[in-house]
């Protein structure tokens, strides 16, 4: 388990962790490909957690939109689109790959942006600590045995897009 259990301190350090990892997949310095790799399984884990363990419970705080919860799960649909179509590019560095990169950081980069502002502070300003580190603990364990289950592999992501 992490040092924290504030699900939104959690939820918080994946976005900052993807950042890093958008920045390695772009640096021809980097392995490239081990970054998508990690990336895809984090991304997955991260939005089949959320969905299953927290944004159920916060749809239930009347402070705290179920709109904005629902739109994003609606963004996790179009970020686990960009993230196949980067995945399913052949040749690591090509032209192609860049462009879906791109795409693939504006989707999440977009998503995550709009989840702080929107239903992340509003957890903190409406959730009391304590529930909050129920499902920070729910959100991780779901997370983790995701990640052991390889959910990031292109199969296991064509599967969600198509479901």
């Amino acid at each position: 388990m992490a040092d924290t259990q504030d699900v939104v301190e959690l939820i918080l350090r994946d976005h900052r962790r993807m950042e890093d990892l958008f920045r390695e997949m772009r640096s021809v310095e980097a392995d490239r490909s081990g970054a998508l790799r990690e990336f895809a399984d984090l991304l997955i884990a991260h939005a089949l957690a959320e969905e299953a363990k927290v944004y159920p419970a916060l749809k239930r705080y009347k402070n705290i939109d179920d709109e904005e919860v629902e739109h994003g799960e609606h963004e996790h649909d179009e970020g686990n689109e960009a993230l196949l179509e980067l995945l399913e590019v052949e040749e690591v560095g090509s032209d192609e790959w860049d462009e879906k990169l791109e795409e693939l950081v504006q989707a999440i980069t977009h998503h995550a942006d709009e989840e702080e502002r929107t239903i992340l502070n509003g957890a903190r300003e409406n959730v009391a600590m304590e529930r909050r580190e129920e499902l920070g603990r729910a959100f991780w364990q779901e997370r983790e045995r995701q990640l052991k289950a390889g959910c990031g592999s292109v199969d296991n992501v064509r599967k969600i897009v198509e479901s």
